[in-house]
C-alpha cells in the first residue's frame, strides 16, 4: 500500500500528546500504510474512505487503541476486538498497553485495518438495536403519563436521538439523578432537539 499524506492537524495532535506518543506514532504509520485518508475528528486521528469513517486512534489512561467504527462486522479470528461497553453496538477496539505489544502484533493490526476497509467498501451496515428494545426508565414513564406533550415530542424524535436520551437517562444508579437528567432535558425534547444538538 502507498503511504498516505500526513494531515497537519494530526501532526499537531501527535506533538501535543504526552501519553502513548510512540505507540500512537507506530499505529499512525500503520494507518497511513493502509491507504486511507488521514483526518482529525473528535480530536483524534481518524482514517476515512471516500468520506466515511473507518477507524480512529485514541489513548486512554490505561491503554491506547485503534477503534474500528464497524468492528462488530469484522472477522475476529484472533479474538482481539473489544467492545468498550455494553452500550456500544457497532465499534470495537484493538487495545495496547506497550510499544512491544504493538510491534509483536504489527501484521495482525495491519490485517485488521484491511478487514475494516473491506467492510466499508462492501457497504455493510451494523443493524442497531431498535429503540423499542431499550429500557425506558420508570422516571421517564411517569413523566410521559403526566405530560402527553412530552411523550409526543419524544416519539417524534429520530430513533438515534431517542436512543441517546434513553442511554443518558438510564445511566445513573440513583432515581433522583435520573429525574434530574430528565428534568434538565425536558425543554430540549419539547423543542425536538437531540441530547447533543446545539
Amino acid at each position: 500500500m502507498t503511504h498516505q499524506q500526513q494531515h497537519p492537524k494530526v501532526d499537531a495532535f501527535m506533538e501535543r500528546t504526552q501519553q502513548w506518543q510512540s505507540e500512537l506514532a507506530k499505529l499512525r504509520s500503520l494507518a497511513l500504510d493502509s491507504g486511507l485518508t488521514e483526518e482529525l475528528k473528535w480530536g483524534q486521528p481518524c482514517y476515512t474512505l471516500d468520506g466515511s469513517n473507518v477507524f480512529l486512534l485514541h489513548g486512554f489512561k490505561e491503554y491506547c487503541a485503534v477503534l474500528f467504527m464497524k468492528g462488530a462486522l469484522m472477522p475476529d479470528n484472533d479474538r482481539l476486538l473489544i467492545q468498550q461497553t455494553q452500550k456500544v453496538q457497532a465499534a470495537r477496539q484493538l487495545r495496547f498497553t506497550s510499544m512491544e505489544e504493538i510491534q509483536q502484533k504489527t501484521e495482525q493490526i495491519a490485517a485488521y485495518m484491511q478487514d475494516a476497509i473491506e467492510v466499508e467498501k462492501a457497504g455493510l451496515k451494523v443493524e442497531l438495536k431498535p429503540v423499542e428494545e431499550y429500557v425506558v426508565p420508570e422516571e421517564l414513564r411517569i413523566r410521559f403519563d403526566e405530560d402527553a406533550a412530552l411523550r409526543e415530542a419524544f416519539e417524534a424524535l429520530t430513533p438515534g436521538r431517542q436512543r441517546a436520551y434513553l442511554l443518558h437517562f438510564t445511566e445513573p444508579k440513583q432515581s433522583k439523578t435520573r429525574e434530574a437528567r430528565i428534568e434538565k432535558h425536558f425543554p430540549r425534547i419539547l423543542d425536538g432537539k437531540g441530547l447533543n444538538d446545539r
